[in-house]
């Protein structure tokens, strides 16, 4: 999919950090009006005490509601492993259509089966309001966004494009941060080298929004850059030390460095809830229930 990305359309753009799972959020509103989209929301969990709680998603909320903003879209940059998203809790209070990449339906596969989900666990995306194919676009008011596949991280990564400006997910890390992994269930390192590539060929001066940041060496948190410092500066695929890097160098770069990572801390919560599109599993009372797999993952 090739597509002219409006570099003349600059929406506004509010970043929301969650220091416990190292996660930015945004609310991106268009640049003549009052419509907005919501991008990677967090709800917060204390996993230890098995507590949901609503502060981070209610700050966003409260943001949209003191800018006279309209919600009109909640969109998954992919199924996180280290956060539960917020989607329908914000839904129900603002409105607004949950989107996540089409290949979603891989990830209930894969993770359905993992987590013995039953036959009642739908595997068809149903639980989102919209199922975005490479290159489909929406409307943020008079603003289009464009959805770019981007697997390697998971079957179902994808950046949105609106404007000026790209959401990542977890696509691409800050220049010293690199990339993210691509050892899940589904992930590969060379569907996740060549969905770089994708970002790398957008206009030079598209603003890029990380959707993590961990402050390596102790550098203060971030989350903008652009595409031309991610081209030249990033530490696992830029140019400016030299020749571009190849696939097979950045394949057995990503293998070797994955072998030393831990999972997520928030990994087996984060995959039952969001391939849900947000909402808790229930047991067969009702009851919101999580399981912990057995040497599942």
């Amino acid at each position: 999919m090739e597509f002219e990305a409006n570099m003349n359309v600059k929406p506004h753009v509010k970043a929301f950090f969650d220091e416990d799972s190292n996660t930015i959020s945004y609310v991106v509103k268009e640049p003549d009006g009052p419509a907005c989209a919501v991008i990677d929301s967090v709800m917060d969990l204390d996993y230890a005490a098995g507590r949901i709680t609503q502060d981070h998603a209610d700050e966003m909320i409260a943001y949209i509601e003191a800018q006279g903003l309209k919600l009109e879209w909640i969109i998954e940059t992919h199924v996180h492993a280290d956060h539960l998203s917020a989607a329908p809790y914000i839904q129900d209070r603002l409105g607004g259509k949950i989107g996540v990449g089409a290949r979603i339906m891989e990830v209930q596969e894969v993770f359905g089966k993992i987590f013995n989900e039953g036959t009642e666990f739908q595997r068809d995306g149903s639980q989102f309001d919209a199922l975005f194919e490479d290159g489909d676009t929406y409307q943020i008011g008079a603003m289009t966004a464009t959805a770019i596949a981007t697997p390697g991280h998971t079957p179902a990564c994808m950046v949105h494009v609106m404007g000026d400006a790209a959401f990542t997910g977890d696509t691409l890390f800050m220049p010293d941060g690199g990339s993210a992994r691509a050892d899940f269930p589904g992930g590969d390192a060379g569907e996740l080298y060549d969905s770089i590539q994708r970002v790398l060929s957008l206009p030079d001066d598209m603003r890029l929004f990380m959707c993590h940041d961990y402050g390596p060496n102790g550098r203060e948190i971030r989350w903008e850059t652009t595409v031309r410092e991610e081209r030249e500066h990033n530490i696992h695929i830029g140019t400016k030390s030299g020749s571009a890097v190849t696939r097979d160098e950045f394949i057995a770069m990503r293998k070797a460095r994955d072998e030393t990572l831990a999972m997520p801390r928030l990994i087996i919560p984060s995959l039952q809830v969001n391939m849900r599109a947000g909402e808790l599993p229930r047991d067969d009372k009702g009851n919101p229930m999580l399981k912990v797999p057995v040497n599942g993952l």
